[in-house]
């Protein structure tokens, strides 16, 4: 009976063991692919300001005959260079043909703009006429960037850390490029190697050449000649009025790139007919 029993415990023992159940897939989920935002080719963000504003290029046309246009280093003091960009750029948004095929034009309204904020409150946004300080003294204080620094003391041709503005003494920064706003365009030069390079300044009423004592450019001269002829500014030779150190378009010469600088009449006018003859005129030289 025990032996009985025993077989009775280890039987019942065996019909009662758990059944395991077969062991379930685990599907993992398939990841989703990402929505990129399309890239937008008109326009490339190429720096910062100091104060955080963003330094914008504009681009018009596809061709690889690059063309750029910078307005507003100096500002508040010189906005009106400011606004003959936008100029520009309201005149190839409504006659995108004026382009040449084989040309793209670049712009850069505001190298500047904290100092142009000191003088329309705007930031680096499209502005007008009557958002412009009336105080000489506020737009003075336009002319340079957050730190103090007159940007087109900052370039390297010829640096030194006081510049000379008329016959004042201006800071030029610490080294060449230090300031966040030359180095924003010097990357962009490095980066696209543009062909040529019209800078607008004012007030003086010419076209003037660039040149790093590495002689002045065929090229150069050609579309100094062009610009003046078209437009009715005088072309110069050199900047004779007072001594410039660290000029954006003679840094520009160093590098062996075309460049000219306008100089408008007043600080106040746009002279936009005479501009956009001159601009046309380029236009025409570098189509093929």
């Amino acid at each position: 009976m025990v032996g009985a029993g025993v077989y009775f415990l280890t039987q019942r023992s065996s019909d009662t063991l758990p059944v395991t159940d077969k062991p379930t897939e685990t599907v993992k989920p398939q990841p989703q692919p990402q929505t990129q935002e399309p890239v937008d080719k008109t326009k490339t963000v190429i720096g910062t300001s100091v104060e955080k504003r963003d330094i914008t290029a504009y681009h018009y046309g596809t061709g690889a005959t690059e063309l750029l246009f910078v307005g507003g280093i100096h500002g508040g003091y010189s906005w009106n260079t400011a606004l003959v960009a936008y100029e520009l750029m309201d005149y190839l948004e409504a006659n995108p043909k004026a382009v040449p095929e084989n040309v793209q034009v670049t712009v850069i309204p505001v190298l500047n703009p904290d100092g142009l904020n000191k003088v329309t409150g705007t930031g680096a946004s499209r502005f007008v006429a009557a958002d412009v300080s009336t105080s000489k003294d506020t737009q003075i204080a336009g002319r340079f960037n957050a730190n103090g620094v007159d940007l087109n003391r900052n370039f390297d041709c010829d640096w030194q850390p006081k510049g000379v503005w008329q016959n004042t003494p201006v800071s030029a920064g610490s080294k060449a490029f230090s300031e966040q706003e030359s180095q924003a365009l010097k990357n962009y030069v490095e980066t696209r190697n543009p062909d040529a390079v019209v800078v607008w300044y004012s007030a003086v009423g010419g076209v003037f050449v660039s040149n790093c004592h590495n002689g002045v450019l065929s090229e150069t001269r050609a579309l100094t000649n062009a610009y003046a002829a078209a437009s009715g500014y005088k072309a110069y030779e050199s900047f004779d009025f007072y001594e410039i150190t660290g000029d954006v378009a003679n840094w520009l010469a160093k590098k062996n790139i075309p460049a000219i600088s306008v100089l408008l009449t007043t600080h106040q006018d746009t002279e936009w007919t005479k501009n956009r003859s001159g601009i046309e005129a380029l236009l025409k030289y570098y189509a093929e």
